[in-house]
């Protein structure tokens, strides 16, 4: 039987946060489709109601927070996938400024809609 490649270590930092950041983005999906879907349905989501959930400062800090994790985790996994693909050498580097330059591009867009839904920009 062929032994199965993975680029994460067993242990290594990046296969902890892989795992940590999973946990913490099933549970802010949960709590996302239970405001979103039970709470409060679709159609009646706007703007103003949006906005006005980051008046909480624990929401502010916890939707930061789940954009920082669901950033790291694809980012970091799509990277991952590709080296399990078997990219080496000048493409795997490509990729993986590519996949940090469009991580922290994203990150940036994600902290100025949140600073618009607070009323700051």
């Amino acid at each position: 039987m062929a032994e199965q490649y993975s680029s994460f270590a067993s242990g290594s930092t990046r296969w902890f946060l892989q795992r940590v950041t999973a946990a913490f983005l099933v549970v802010t999906l949960a709590f996302h489709f239970f405001l979103l879907h039970f709470y409060n349905h679709a159609p009646e989501i706007t703007f103003q109601l949006s906005a006005s959930h980051y008046d909480v400062p624990a929401y502010a800090v916890t939707m930061v927070l789940f954009l920082g994790a669901a950033t790291f985790h694809g980012v970091n996994g799509v990277y991952n996938a590709l080296v399990n693909q078997g990219v080496t050498g000048t493409p795997k580097r490509v990729a993986k400024w590519v996949l940090a330059v469009a991580g922290v591009l994203l990150f940036v867009q994600g902290i100025r809609v949140t600073l618009a839904l607070m009323g700051g920009a």
